[in-house]
């Protein structure tokens, strides 16, 4: 393929950006089922122990990593590079969301391998990624 580029931009950019998007947008509808009462008396009754016993700054810092990820992708998909302040700001809310749990490793909840991948590793993989991917395309000229 000789002219990879969609928009003026590599096709992989549009790729990541809608991937971002949907990882985000699950974020922010789990955060609003962990505030629903009916979906919070339908979870499992550890999952929703530590939800009910999250304090509210760890809730608000949830929110920051959450909506902060969402409008970051949205902003990368419109090409702007406020999304990487987003992005810092999605992964430092992802960081002080966990500090409550950080003692539970030796606790009674049992984190097996998919827990540990999908409720710690990635998300702060997948801000961490976008952080260095939106500094790459803005260096490339791909948001400005």
């Amino acid at each position: 393929m000789k002219d990879e580029s969609v928009g003026g931009v590599h096709w992989s950019f549009w790729i990541i950006g809608a991937v971002a998007l949907i990882w985000n947008v699950m974020g922010v509808i789990n955060f609003f089922g962990q505030m629903n009462a009916d979906a919070l008396a339908a979870m499992p009754k550890a999952q929703r122990a530590i939800i009910e016993g999250r304090p509210a700054w760890a809730t608000g810092a949830f929110a920051i990593a959450v909506f902060g990820g969402a409008l970051g992708s949205l902003l990368l998909l419109l090409r702007k590079s406020a999304a990487y302040y987003l992005f810092i700001a999605a992964l430092l809310g992802v960081i002080v969301q966990m500090t409550p749990y950080l003692g539970m490793a030796g606790s009674t909840i049992d984190f097996g391998p998919f827990e540990i991948s999908m409720f710690i590793l990635m998300p702060l993989a997948v801000p961490a990624f976008l952080i260095w991917y939106s500094k790459q395309a803005e260096s490339k000229g791909w948001i400005s």
